[in-house]
């Protein structure tokens, strides 16, 4: 039991940290789920990286063995909320000109007990030892270390033409069905798995970056491109015999998302990557990766106009109605029309959304792009022809949709779908401003779910079911299975379907079920089933029609299988 010495001093340490502004005023309002705890607190690649030691004479003392240890938990458990200089993403600043004044004590008890305003209990969940949370209590009083910059000269040092263009096949040297390939993460061994979709096998284990967070193709289909959280991009070209890499590079420190150029007459001839650190993107050559022109985002933010030094950029797509990239950074709230028809006069369009932007995809006309505002807890839909914003849209509490889910509903026509990590909801938001200009940018109808801690939501024009996945939640029964929607009967609310039980796994592994994906036909939704390292994995394969198991995929290979990307679906954009 604790004191009331103790509960008093933990209770000002957390009022005299959370302060005021947006995303601590809307945190407050209810605790930080486990779901959300677990997705805010990743770990950065920044970790392993050399910085300079910046000694704050005003700051308590440590040596550098303290320092260096204290960054490393840091990147591993802190930087995703407060950001890589600890000047705040979503959550709040932690410099030294706001931590020196509290003092270690009161840090020490904000940091083992936690805060309503989101902050977990680092030492009282177990996360954490006294004597490390007596260190981080000093750590955070020093001055940040600032991790280097990456140049165009850095880039190129990293720069590997494999195969060059001229000795890559001419045509398709295989016999695989490559609408049907898909690319599945094999997150803790820097490997993505192509599977043939027709005959279930492995094609091929491909070495990546670590953590591979996106597979996108080339507008002819012929490129894969991934790129892991350490800004590894590897492109792996599908015609060859056997398909595997012919181009690498690494475009920064730490990334997630690469995206290629898909506007008629432009077709496969530009590669963008964005990076967390460096804030910035870069544009390469479509068919080397050659680094071509980098653009750095620090700027302002859409809302207090603050200038910020750190936006990582979180999201990319190609828009098909003009040659622009559609860049998404995340802590400004600012969306980027990067006009790509001379990049050596790059015009770029900024459009004011909402801070705190994450991933999101087109709707069903590729018109509008929507995008999640997570922190925010709205969506932003951007039109793509007109270049401008159609509409901020309040949707549940940190919406997740990976690229979302569209639809044709029975009543309110054409929507585009998230879930969310911070709530059990389903919002379906309309999207057709001329036949159903009603219901068009606003929540027509809400869901409910399993529960919080959804990432990915997903269904295919030639299905009539939705699902959505929840492999965040903390309860077993709930990030092991998923939630299956009737399209033409809603309100019968969900079907649960036990994937992690029809796997067959027989160890204790934490079997979360993640990412539905169709297979081109959208007869076949594919799961990944996602244990530790250590333990076994699979994939399971569902039937559409009838709901019911249709094959498991078990292999030694498939090590922490996650994302999985079906090549005709990512191509053009089908979700």
């Amino acid at each position: 039991m604790r004191s009331r010495t103790t509960i008093r001093l933990t209770m000002l340490a957390m009022a005299a940290l959370i302060g005021t502004g947006a995303f601590a005023q809307a945190a407050a309002d209810k605790k930080l789920s486990p779901a959300e705890a677990n997705y805010q607190a990743g770990g950065s690649p920044l970790v392993n990286e050399p910085m300079y030691q910046a000694t704050n004479p005003k700051a308590p003392p440590m040596t550098q063995a303290e320092f260096d240890t204290a960054r490393k938990i840091y990147f591993e458990r802190c930087a995703g909320c407060h950001g890589v200089l600890r000047k705040g993403a979503t959550g709040k600043p932690l410099t030294p000109d706001i931590t020196i004044g509290k003092g270690t004590d009161y840090l020490k008890v904000f940091i083992a007990y936690g805060s309503p305003a989101g902050m977990p209990n680092w030492q009282t969940s177990g996360e954490m030892s006294e004597k490390e949370v007596d260190l981080m209590a000093r750590y955070i009083q020093h001055d940040a270390p600032t991790p280097p910059e990456y140049s165009l000269a850095d880039m190129k040092a990293t720069w590997k033409v494999i195969v060059p263009p001229e000795k890559r096949p001419t045509k398709k040297m295989n016999n695989y069905n490559i609408t049907n390939i898909f690319s599945t993460t094999l997150r803790d061994t820097g490997e993505v798995a192509l599977i043939d979709g027709d005959t279930k096998q492995i094609i091929n284990v491909v070495k990546t970056g670590y953590a591979v967070h996106i597979s996108r193709l080339s507008a002819s289909g012929r490129y894969l491109f991934v790129i892991g959280r350490d800004a590894k991009i590897n492109m792996i070209d599908l015609w060859m015999e056997k398909p595997d890499n012919v181009a690498e590079i690494r475009t920064g420190l730490e990334a997630r998302s690469v995206e290629t150029s898909k506007f008629k007459g432009f077709e496969d001839k530009y590669a963008i990557a964005g990076s967390y650190w460096p804030p910035q993107f870069v544009i390469m050559n479509g068919d080397t990766l050659e680094p071509l022109k980098i653009v750095a985002t620090r700027g302002n933010t859409v809302d207090t106009q603050e200038y910020h030094p750190e936006p990582r950029v979180a999201s990319i797509v190609g828009s098909h109605y003009k040659p622009e990239f559609v860049v998404n950074v995340k802590e400004t709230g600012q969306t980027l029309l990067v006009d790509y028809s001379n990049i050596d006069a790059l015009k770029v369009t900024t459009i004011g959304t909402a801070r705190f932007l994450h991933d999101g995809g087109l709707d069903s006309t590729k018109r509008y792009f929507m995008v999640a505002a997570n922190n925010s807890n709205k969506i932003a839909a951007v039109d793509l022809k007109e270049g401008k914003l159609t509409k901020l849209i309040d949707v549940g509490k940190i919406p997740h949709p990976g690229r979302g889910a569209n639809f044709v509903h029975p009543t309110y026509g054409p929507v585009w779908s998230t879930g969310h990590l911070g709530d059990e909801t389903i919002s379906l938001i309309g999207t057709d401003p001329v036949k159903h200009p009603k219901n068009a940018w606003k929540v027509v109808q809400t869901l409910k779910g399993q529960g919080g801690g959804a990432l990915f939501i997903k269904s295919h024009p030639k299905s009539r079911h939705l699902y959505s996945d929840t492999p965040l939640n903390p309860d077993p029964k709930i990030s092991q299975s998923v939630a299956v929607y009737d399209i033409d009967n809603l309100e019968k609310g969900y079907t649960v379907l036990p994937i992690a039980e029809w796997a067959g796994i027989k160890d204790d592994g934490a079997k979360r079920v993640v990412q539905p994906e169709f297979n081109r036909a959208g007869d076949e939704v594919w799961f990944s089933v996602w244990s530790a390292k250590n333990k076994e994995s699979a994939l399971v394969i569902v039937d559409d029609k009838t709901l019911k198991l249709k094959a498991v995929i078990k292999d030694p290979r498939l090590i922490t299988p996650t994302g999985h990307f079906n090549v005709h679906n990512t191509q053009h954009d089908v979700y």
